[in-house]
């Protein structure tokens, strides 16, 4: 059987390990709009194409990793219809689950398979080959995609059709950004009790209280050090109050999510 051929769009601080674990096991093909993004693959020995389209027509599965819905909108107008029927666009963004149904009726008018699977796990997961892939689409568009998924997930799992992927992303980050608001409560509750921060900051990591949410929160010295990761999933809480509105549960994980990320994001 020939090997699968792969391509990879948004070979950034995420997608950038996951392309080079695909380039691991399969011929992987990448485009950027910076060409000195692609420098370090080309020398590892994947294809760099000259354009969106290129890269589309050259695949049989095309990851694209872009951080926003009008992101993926725009290259999957361009990628599309380039791409071979047959072939499948694995869509890593996390984004609204309309845009991906969206696109995936793109691909489905081009007889292209898509399986939205946003992942978990950053960049050390996807250098470790552990990430959690949460995917939605087809049982066929999700068999076809899993070898690939393979090389850099470890739990990979199909939760409905398309949109469900996204759907459980925005909830799990949501849920992770409300730990961090609680865990800065916690420790902040400590303090006033007198209790060492960092001696109960290691207690409740081998304890009950223990998230992973709290061990990220536990190290950074100061709220603002997580900027960048404040503001992303800042843009994933804001996301699930759009899909679910006038929830109770929405309104709880929004609150407590946001008295850590408003902090961290404006001071």
């Amino acid at each position: 059987m020939a090997a699968i051929s792969t391509g990879f769009i948004g070979i950034g601080s995420q997608g950038g390990p996951m392309a080079h674990r695909m380039l691991l096991r399969f011929p992987l093909t990448v485009w950027a709009r910076r060409p000195e993004v692609t420098a370090e693959f080309a020398e590892k020995g994947a294809t760099v194409a000259a354009s969106v389209e290129e890269l589309g027509a050259a695949c049989d599965h095309v990851g694209l990793c872009v951080v926003n819905d009008a992101d993926v909108l725009e290259i999957c107008g361009r990628l599309v219809p380039a791409m071979k029927p047959g072939s499948l666009l694995a869509l890593h963004s996390t984004i609204l689950p309309e845009t991906a149904i969206r696109v995936e009726a793109l691909c489905g008018s081009h007889g292209v398979a898509m399986v939205d699977a946003p992942v978990s796990g950053g960049a050390p997961g996807a250098e470790a080959g552990t990430m959690t892939v949460m995917c939605g689409g087809s049982q066929a568009a999700f068999d076809q995609a899993k070898p690939v998924f393979e090389s850099f997930g470890k739990l990979i799992v199909l939760l409905g059709g398309a949109g469900a992927g996204q759907k459980a992303k925005i909830v799990n980050n949501t849920l992770m950004a409300a730990n961090m608001g609680l865990a800065q409560a916690a420790l902040q509750a400590g303090e006033a009790l007198g209790v060492d921060r960092k001696a109960l900051a290691e207690l409740v990591k081998a304890s009950s209280g223990r998230s992973f949410g709290f061990e990220v929160y536990a190290r950074i010295p100061e709220p603002r050090a997580f900027e960048h990761g404040a503001k992303m999933l800042l843009k994933d809480t804001n996301l699930l109050a759009s899909i679910l509105p006038g929830s109770a549960d929405t309104a709880m994980l929004e609150s407590v999510a946001k008295s850590f990320l408003l902090l961290a994001t404006e001071g």
